[in-house]
């Protein structure tokens, strides 16, 4: 096992490189001076050339590109343009936001979805299955934009059971020690706070949850109806076992690998930061932080998320690589 995850972790390290040189050609793209770009044409000469220093655009390609990796490896993503803060700071401080969120998505696909999953397929071809699949189909249809407003609108204006924005309300604090809400204020033993941050936290979460969910349930569904049709399962069920236990037993485990592969690359997208979900909810992650940076053409915060997200998607993905290991040993022998 140990042997297989030092193999798996360094054959991610050349995809690190390259998601550091796209990266690095993102400001190069910029059609005209990046420098111009982020500060607007009205910015001074003086400005200008400061942000071109700042950003190491005076020196040649290929020596921009050792500086930008050597701050990298230092720790350091560069300085917002507009706010003049390090942006890994800023990225620190709004991580565990979108973390709280996205943990909490996956976990409702989870919990929901494997479930409905797994009766959709021992009771094939039933009123459940289809209703569950015309479910699932809808849910990964459905623009995610277009539920969330719903779900604000809905639940939030209409019936005013859930705020429709923000972590907290605006007479609750939390003392932060994880920057997790719910972690905090049970830490604190906080019980108003732990329920300003629930009620805060569902319609954000369902919203984000919901394609997962659907996703998770049909690759369940699909993955234990094709282990179920094997003869050791039929030789299992005429040996007189249990349908529960020929179930959860000796199918469900061998039907893990493509579950797991997909909730991987769930949780990735979701840890990636939900921008579409956070701006809607003003949700206070990398996700709406991007999508104000971007509109404030603030560079070098676009450059250091985007570069974070990705490295934080390759960890995922070998994560899911060594879960594979741990529920089926035959892979690290492969």
């Amino acid at each position: 096992m140990g042997a297989y995850a030092v193999k798996r972790f360094l054959t991610i390290l050349p995809v690190l490189v390259g998601i550091s040189l796209l990266v690095f050609s993102f400001v190069h793209l910029i059609p005209g001076d990046p420098a111009v770009a982020m500060l607007g044409e009205r910015a001074t000469p003086e400005r200008v050339a400061a942000v071109r220093a700042q950003l190491g655009l005076d020196e040649p390609l290929y020596h921009q590109y050792w500086i930008y990796l050597r701050k990298v490896l230092q720790g350091d993503l560069g300085i917002s343009v507009i706010r003049g803060d390090p942006v890994l700071a800023d990225l620190m401080h709004r991580f565990p936001a979108t973390v709280e969120l996205a943990l909490s998505a996956i976990l409702l696909a989870i919990v929901v979805g494997i479930p409905v999953g797994v009766v959709s397929a021992v009771w094939r071809d039933s009123v459940f299955d289809g209703l569950s699949r015309l479910v699932a189909l809808t849910g990964v249809s459905m623009p995610i934009f277009w539920l969330g407003l719903m779900l604000a609108w809905f639940f939030g204006v209409e019936l005013g059971w859930l705020p429709t924005g923000f972590r907290l309300d605006t007479d609750v604090t939390v003392r932060p020690v994880t920057n997790l809400y719910l972690l905090d204020s049970l830490l604190a033993g906080d019980a108003r706070a732990f329920l300003s941050s629930l009620r805060h936290l569902v319609l954000p979460a369902v919203a984000l949850g919901t394609i997962p969910l659907a996703i998770i349930a049909r690759m369940t569904r699909a993955s234990l109806l094709e282990v179920l049709s094997q003869e050791y399962i039929r030789t299992a069920e005429a040996k007189g076992a249990p349908q529960r236990t020929v179930v959860l037993h000796h199918a469900m485990r061998n039907a893990l690998l493509p579950i797991l592969t997909v909730t991987g690359l769930q949780v990735g997208h979701l840890l990636a930061g939900a921008i579409l979900t956070e701006t809607i909810f003003s949700w206070p992650g990398i996700g709406l932080w991007v999508y104000e940076a971007i509109q404030a053409r603030d560079y070098p915060i676009v450059q250091g998320a985007t570069l974070f997200i990705g490295t934080v998607f390759v960890l995922v993905n070998l994560c899911t690589d060594l879960l594979y290991a741990a529920v089926d040993p035959r892979v690290a022998y492969d």
